[in-house]
């Protein structure tokens, strides 16, 4: 038996301290080690367990600090801070004025397309039935499930969709992602809107960097 076992075993107390001096010279079996191996195998794991559920429920608590900010940021949000947050999506994601008159912008993330056409629809009334739509995908992938599965996502019927060819380079490779579902392109007219949007950006860049210039000139002083 192991220390703890003779504890559990026992009506008095005795410290592990003073089980150990009373056990000196005492042969143990072949197989104790083993047993001890286990017993430690098994508390490690334990141990493990608890270490990753204090980890988990840190991360939840976390989260749930970062959702409660965020919705009161959002309480704040009015038409004029939608129409920032398309310029600075487009910013990263869209085709600039001088390669393309009209709003291109794609992305394989179901999400950050899904948030575009909402503020398009938001800030300029655009419906999904005025918008164009392509999937740039990999030679191994069936494209009319990947078009099925866009429209899906994006409520464009299909009959709005451009047909592609794969991209040339990806012949003969296997797609190593089996969530990766192409790139979706969204097409929509609107030159102006694209002007616009990047004007926004460019200026929400000077501000930034003249407010910046003011707080290092009045931190000099």
């Amino acid at each position: 038996m192991t220390y703890s076992e003779i504890q559990k075993g026992m009506d008095l107390y005795i410290p592990k301290s003073t089980l150990s001096i009373w056990c000196q010279g005492v042969t143990l079996p072949l197989w104790y080690e083993e047993k001890v191996r286990e017993l430690n195998k098994s508390s490690l794991t334990k141990a493990q367990r608890y270490a990753w559920a204090q980890i988990k429920r840190k991360r939840e608590l976390f989260l749930e600090a970062v959702s409660r900010e965020a919705k009161s940021i959002l309480k704040r949000f009015n038409q004029d801070g939608l129409k920032i947050a398309l310029a600075m999506l487009y910013l990263g994601e869209g085709a600039k004025w001088r390669s393309h008159s009209g709003l291109v912008l794609g992305n394989s993330d179901p999400e950050v397309i899904c948030l575009y056409i909402s503020l398009l629809r938001e800030c300029y009334k655009i419906e999904t039935h005025k918008l164009k739509c392509r999937v740039s995908y990999r030679a191994d992938q069936n494209i009319h499930e990947l078009e099925n599965y866009w429209s899906k996502i994006t409520g464009i019927t299909q009959e709005n969709f451009y047909k592609t060819k794969p991209d040339p380079r990806t012949i003969g490779k296997r797609t190593l992602n089996p969530d990766y579902k192409g790139v979706c392109v969204i097409h929509c007219a609107g030159a102006h809107i694209q002007l616009e949007l990047e004007m926004i950006a460019k200026l929400l860049l000077q501000e930034i960097r003249a407010r910046s210039l003011v707080a290092k000139r009045l931190h000099g002083m």
